[in-house]
């Protein structure tokens, strides 16, 4: 759905309301254009356990439908301000999942079947709650390509600043009614986690600090949302599914979407790789709170309404996304140097007859991969590209003056450090880190 005057064709602003059967397909419609400057708002669904647990759905999350940006084409960049990311959810469960034998065609988040009628993606309806409510419309049996280890319930205040973990029978009234309290979009397809009730750890206080575990352009071959990113897009190489991919069509095709970085949150600008014309932004797995690493391998999905900004950036140098988080979400050593330390430096530099300081700006190129130290390299080389500097010296800069942080486990990294100015005007980035940090 589109929203606005148009302007040459493109509205100056799109508001989606629709999602894909989580998978993010070139060759499908987009929405749009929008034009370039223009915003985009989304009501999006819940990420992660919800669409797991609805075999119908062929990836890991269910994301909106791509919009594109005019006068985006392959080879740029878009960035985009993140306005606003505020949850709608009342409540939410996660948890440490395992994933049964025989619910599947090698892959569970992408390829889930019934193991009673073979049905491969089955429709499927809730009976009653609990791990076994998701029924086959074929045969009745459960459904169950996931289940929960160690889980809990937690609902949100009113000014969804915090959210505190229910005993088992608050955790079962939810799950009654499930679709109310997760808020689930009319065009979301999924069963809601909610429906399991899991309520292993009551009484825990937990804060909110919602961001977007999902937030990119569209890969530029059919490919599970969940899956667009080179930990989780590992496997997909070599499977058994119609999804399978070779490790040289992944790096081709991904654009590492699918990052769940905690600093993705409003106020922060990302960068994205265009990959097909248009660019195809899309957005969901809206978190509202979230470690670094998501090490439970999940964290509180919520359904969340979202307003970004987009501008194109052309001839963007890398493949993957750039990151200017907000200056409280740097590490300490990549933080913008204060006017008393700059004064310091300055007075030493003379003492030794440096010449001048150079000015620097802080950035965080994402690296991904099958494991961490895989995706350490593939950071550090996006940084060297994008910068035309050597990867040891991204290395040295990101240790005396940055930090390798984590975003996932098993495989999404930042290298965050401070970076010649000059560099990033060179790629056309330095006006975002000057808007960002005030230099």
């Amino acid at each position: 759905m589109a929203d606005g005057s148009r302007t040459g064709g493109a509205c100056r602003s799109v508001i989606i309301n629709g999602f894909t059967n989580s998978v993010l397909d070139p060759d499908a419609p987009m929405l749009g254009p929008v034009e370039n400057g223009g915003t985009v708002i989304a009501n999006t669904a819940p990420g992660c356990w919800g669409p797991m647990i609805t075999p119908s759905l062929r990836g890991g999350h269910e994301v909106t439908r791509p919009v594109a940006v005019e006068g985006a084409e392959p080879g740029d960049g878009i960035a985009i301000r993140i306005r606003d990311v505020t949850v709608t959810s009342l409540a939410t469960a996660s948890g440490h999942d395992s994933s049964p034998e025989g619910f599947c065609l090698g892959d569970p988040y992408v390829a889930a079947r019934c193991p009673t009628c073979d049905a491969l993606w089955p429709e499927t309806h809730l009976e009653g709650i609990g791990q076994e409510a998701v029924r086959c419309n074929v045969c009745g049996n459960p459904v169950t390509p996931f289940s929960i280890v160690h889980g809990y319930t937690v609902t949100f205040d009113d000014t969804r600043s915090v959210g505190v973990t229910l005993p088992s029978d608050a955790a079962e009234a939810i799950a009654r009614d499930a679709p109310h309290y997760a808020a689930l979009p009319d065009a979301s397809h999924q069963h809601s986690i909610l429906v399991y009730a899991p309520s292993d750890m009551p009484g825990a206080l937990v804060r909110m600090r919602p961001f977007l575990g999902q937030l990119g352009t569209c890969p530029s071959k059919a490919m599970p949302d969940s899956h667009n990113a080179g930990d989780f897009g590992a496997f997909l190489v070599g499977a058994p599914h119609p999804y399978a991919l070779t490790p040289e069509e992944l790096a081709e095709h991904k654009t590492d979407g699918h990052m769940d970085i905690d600093a993705v949150r409003p106020g922060a600008i990302l960068v994205c790789p265009v990959k097909v014309q248009g660019g195809g932004l899309y957005m969901g797995d809206m978190h509202a709170g979230q470690g670094d690493g998501e090490i439970a391998g999940h964290t509180m999905d919520v359904a969340g309404s979202v307003t970004l900004q987009v501008e194109v950036v052309k001839d963007y140098p890398i493949d993957g996304p750039v990151l200017f988080p907000l200056a409280e979400d740097l590490p300490p050593m990549a933080r913008p140097f204060s006017d008393v330390e700059r004064a310091r430096g300055e007075r030493l530099a003379r003492r030794w007859h440096v010449n001048a300081l150079e000015e620097v700006a802080p950035v965080s190129v994402i690296g991904t991969g099958a494991n961490l130290n895989i995706a350490i390299e593939n950071g550090l080389e996006r940084a060297a590209k994008l910068l035309d500097l050597s990867v040891a010296e991204i290395r040295n800069r990101a240790t005396i003056n940055g930090a390798i942080e984590i975003g996932r486990a098993p495989g999404v990294i930042q290298v965050t450090f401070l970076a010649p100015l000059d560099r990033l005007d060179a790629v056309g980035l330095g006006g975002y880190a000057r808007e960002q940090y005030g230099l």
